[in-house]
């Protein structure tokens, strides 16, 4: 036997997290890789695993601590097998699994992803209600304030903020005591009405109904009256991005421009570029050269490189592009973190690997943070344009459909060229209409001739 100190490993880009979650007390047996601690941050929660097996001496945190990598979580009498095991990495508990980028044909844009924001997918998931409990009386401001970290995800805990809800009043009904959405809801429900209400009978009630906004009841209709019906459950990754696109669609007074830019020459270079490299085992799609070009633009017009913070605009000198992606549990956004310093090759084989990380489940939180601005592509689907959900804290996003042939004036005559549609959508609090044509056409004007781009 051996004591071992047990440090919270690496946990991503997090300077620090919150203990959410104790999950070992002194003197209990643990094995190799158990779970310890649960932490989180305001994009998602992880359990924090053993490094060793043995037996549980001594407890360096408690529920509500701020810890960070490095930081001593306990003091282990470990096994003798189990002292020479190497420390284990952290395992997010929700991993935000992304998709595969598929590659489009010779003349098809960027990769197949839906259109939507992700915001989500970098979000800890709540955990689902179980048997109905009695939930907390109305806001009550003469009571003194509860003690200890309320146990809910960080969606739901944005969620109360932005609808002024204390979550100390509120009675979880989840897993262990968890606070859920629904808890929230009718938590604000029984605030309006000023009487009580059951978790039983939140659940009743549709997610985001709106009663909270002063909008009239979501319609609650008996669909099996009119004809054979069947219930499935939403997705996990749906039901935590649920609340940050219907945060961001409300929040954001948000306008799209759309636009075309001809691709006829930069297809052309990205299929020649793909049958060079062929050996080297890197497939180009349209998106790696979008990720150039939106740098390019971004870097013109640094407003759109920016974020909101009370009345100031904070500028980024960073270029972390993100892009939407479709996964069959749903839609998540990974990074390609300082896209400026990368060639089309690099960013080309960097979505290779976090597509392959997130068919396999392994996208941590690092993967999916930091992003300063995101492309959504609908790629070689269809559609000509789309409205996407701006995915705060950002002040735009690009969304982009399928490229197709069509006939192009030149001023002599109409010639077939490849047209690739885009739609610009941003922050009207920051971008003016101008500001955002004006992107638009140098983006344009870079993908017609990518040679701009040294300019």
């Amino acid at each position: 036997m051996a004591l071992v100190e047990v440090k919270v490993p690496d946990i991503g880009d997090f300077d620090e997290v919150a203990v959410i979650e104790v999950l070992v007390k002194p003197g209990d047996t643990v094995k190799l890789e158990q779970s310890l601690i649960t932490v989180e941050s305001d994009k998602a929660s992880m359990e924090i695993p053993s490094s060793h097996a043995g037996v549980v001496k001594e407890l360096k945190v408690k529920l509500g601590d701020k810890v960070k990598e490095g930081a001593l979580v306990l003091v282990l009498e470990a096994e003798a097998a189990g002292a020479a095991a190497g420390p284990a990495p952290a395992v997010p508990s929700a991993p935000a699994a992304a998709a595969a980028n598929p590659a489009p044909g010779p003349a098809a844009a960027p990769a197949p992803v839906p259109a939507p924001t992700p915001a989500a997918a970098a979000v800890a998931p709540t955990a689902a209600p179980t048997a109905a409990a009695p939930l907390a009386a109305a806001h009550n401001p003469t009571a003194a304030p509860a003690t200890g970290l309320p146990h809910a995800s960080p969606s739901v805990r944005k969620f109360a903020r932005e609808l002024g809800v204390p979550l100390a009043e509120v009675k979880g009904s989840g897993a262990k005591g968890r606070i859920t959405q629904a808890d929230v809801q009718a938590f604000t429900q029984a605030v309006m009405a000023g009487t009580r209400q059951t978790a039983a009978q939140a659940a009743k009630a549709p997610a985001g109904g709106g009663e909270a906004l002063g909008l009239i009841p979501w319609p609650k209709v008996d669909f099996a009256k009119f004809g054979p019906i069947e219930r499935k459950e939403l997705g996990r990754i749906k039901k935590i991005s649920g609340a940050n696109l219907f945060r961001n669609a409300v929040m954001i007074p948000a306008v799209t421009n759309h636009d075309d830019a001809d691709i006829t020459e930069l297809e052309a270079f990205r299929v020649a570029t793909n049958k060079e490299n062929e050996k080297a085992g890197v497939k180009v799609t349209m998106l790696a050269f979008l990720i150039k070009a939106c740098v390019a633009a971004l870097k013109k017009f640094p407003e759109f490189n920016s974020s909101l913070d009370g009345d100031e605009l904070v500028y980024k000198q960073y270029w972390h592009i993100g892009f939407a992606a479709d996964t069959p549990n749903g839609l998540v956004v990974p990074v390609i973190k300082n896209a400026d310093q990368k060639g089309i090759l690099q960013i080309s084989q960097e979505m290779g690997e976090l597509a392959k990380k997130a068919r396999e489940g392994k996208l941590g939180p690092a993967d999916m943070s930091g992003a300063t601005f995101t492309i959504s592509s609908l790629g070689g689907i269809g559609g000509r344009y789309f409205t996407p959900i701006i995915n705060a804290p950002e002040v735009a996003i690009l969304g982009v459909c399928k490229s197709q042939m069509e006939p192009v004036w030149n001023g002599k005559e109409f010639v077939p060229r490849l047209m690739l549609p885009l739609s610009l959508t941003w922050d009207h609090r920051v971008i003016d209409g101008a500001a955002a044509a004006r992107f638009n056409a140098y983006l344009g004007q870079v993908l017609a001739d990518f040679r701009r781009i040294m300019l």
